[in-house]
């Protein structure tokens, strides 16, 4: 199998991927499911960051730093950065941003490596759905110093249709950003491998393919 098939395996066996009928938060009715919060053994996380690791390689992205967006984004900027290095031998830092601001002790903002003027900078995150939480952490990241963020890697890009435009959020983000988004793997990636058989759920192949072309950005 390829790495994207074997992630795909890897999330149904987590119990990150599962088919059904779901209620989403944008109120669209979806054959699948993407639960990112079921990931929560060790295994799977050093499992999840060496599948980041390979795709950060792949996409060729250059980082200083691996920035996490709170929450979620903090275990898997550390599983990334360590995947890296464990993998490909490239030590790179890390840190990640608290929600409130600390008014004591060191004080601050970040936690983890302090950015500096011209810090290449990868968000690591699990889904992107609409583009908020990047719109958030850009005015953070930029007003920290003078970085420049080279990328955003996620797990799935759903390659959704906004609510409001026609693209999706990850080609928004590039649009109004310059920010490339690389996913591990792509909503038809997981089509295809539902095809081919590696993961089971053919019986929900064509209302995928119906939520695809109703709700589907063009790529």
């Amino acid at each position: 199998m390829t790495y994207k098939e074997e992630f795909i395996r890897f999330m149904a066996d987590s119990g990150v991927l599962t088919f059904g009928d779901f209620t989403l938060k944008s109120g669209r009715k979806a054959p699948y499911f993407i639960n990112a919060g079921n990931y929560k053994t060790g295994a799977q996380l050093a499992k999840l960051g060496e599948f980041y690791a390979q795709c950060i390689e792949e996409n060729g992205l250059e980082a200083d730093v691996f920035f996490g967006p709170a929450y979620k984004g903090i275990p898997l900027s550390v599983a990334a950065a360590t995947a890296l290095y464990n993998k490909f031998g490239k030590d790179v830092s890390y840190c990640f941003d608290r929600k409130e601001v600390k008014d004591h002790g060191e004080g601050g903002m970040f936690v983890g490596r302090t950015l500096k003027d011209g810090d290449k900078v990868v968000i690591i995150e699990d889904v992107m759905t609409s583009g908020k939480a990047l719109r958030e952490v850009m005015p953070k990241l930029t007003g920290a110093a003078k970085v420049e963020v080279t990328g955003m890697v996620i797990t799935v890009d759903r390659m959704e249709k906004a609510l409001d435009s026609e693209l999706s959020a990850v080609q928004d983000a590039y649009k109004t950003f310059g920010v490339k988004v690389c996913s591990i793997v792509t909503i038809d990636d997981i089509i295809k491998a539902i095809e081919d058989g590696v993961v089971e759920g053919k019986e929900y192949l064509e209302k995928m393919r119906e939520y695809r072309a109703q709700y589907g950005a063009k790529y």
